[in-house]
């Protein structure tokens, strides 16, 4: 496993580098329409990098594709991989970007990489072997009382009974917590969380491969992740909630 995340590392790491050639920070895309054309170019480059990196390292690995399966992550072991994490902030000169590559196996993260080009951050986790930040050990917070926690979300696009839904929930985490954001790409605020920064995030319709990169690094670094019955979370549940252990019930409580 060493040798893979290494290879892993190393994809991300050249992707990245990619990414960061084209980054202007003055750029300001004229209309949702110019915005996609360059997301789409900046995804499709970057995601062959990393493809053309990673091929033959870890034979039987499949490379789930969205578009294909829809949201699914089929039973068996997949690459899930985001070239441009945060696309629409690269497009936008914002520094919140990345690339995010995930090795999942049934349903479950072994193995994720997230590497954030601006500030020379790497995130690495493989099960059981705790979270890393630029190789030293990410832990999560020790807060016991949601009454001074920093709470995040990271609902993008999504249904109108979604959207509802989750102005319910803001406001009655607002009611508890010390402040509520929401933020996108999703595996931003899990960083956060798995450094100790962020207290507790939830997300309905968890946006893949953010969830299965920030969910790894969180849970190995001590955060609780479960669904919002507080059951077991995989890739392919509908809804995912992580926290600090001393904050976990609480805050599914309150979204409940």
């Amino acid at each position: 496993m060493t040798n893979v995340l290494t290879a892993v590392v190393q994809a991300a790491e050249k992707a990245g580098q990619a990414l960061l050639a084209s980054y202007d920070p003055a750029s300001r895309p004229a209309d949702r329409a110019a915005m996609y054309a360059l997301g789409t170019r900046l995804e499709a480059a970057s995601t062959a990098i990393v493809r053309e990196a990673l091929d033959g390292v870890a034979p039987g690995v499949g490379w789930w594709d969205e578009d294909e399966t829809g949201r699914v992550v089929p039973a068996g072991r997949w690459w899930v991989v985001d070239g441009t994490e945060g696309a629409v902030n690269h497009v936008h000169g914002l520094p919140e970007w990345g690339v995010t590559i995930t090795l999942v196996t049934d349903g479950q993260p072994e193995l994720t990489v997230v590497r954030q080009p601006i500030g020379d951050l790497t995130y690495t986790a493989a099960r059981g072997q705790g979270a890393h930040l630029n190789g030293q050990p990410l832990r999560v917070s020790a807060k016991t009382d949601l009454a001074g926690a920093a709470v995040t979300a990271s609902q993008a696009g999504s249904s109108p009974a979604v959207y509802a839904r989750f102005a319910d929930a803001f406001v009655a985490m607002a009611s508890k917590a010390l402040l509520v954001r929401n933020t996108i790409p999703t595996v931003f605020p899990l960083l956060g969380l798995a450094a100790g920064q962020y207290d507790v995030f939830w997300q309905y319709e968890p946006d893949l491969p953010g969830t299965a990169a920030g969910a790894l690094l969180a849970g190995e670094a001590g955060a609780i992740v479960t669904d919002l019955a507080g059951a077991s979370w995989d890739v392919n549940s509908a809804d995912i909630l992580v926290a600090a252990p001393g904050l976990h019930a609480a805050a599914l409580e309150v979204l409940k």
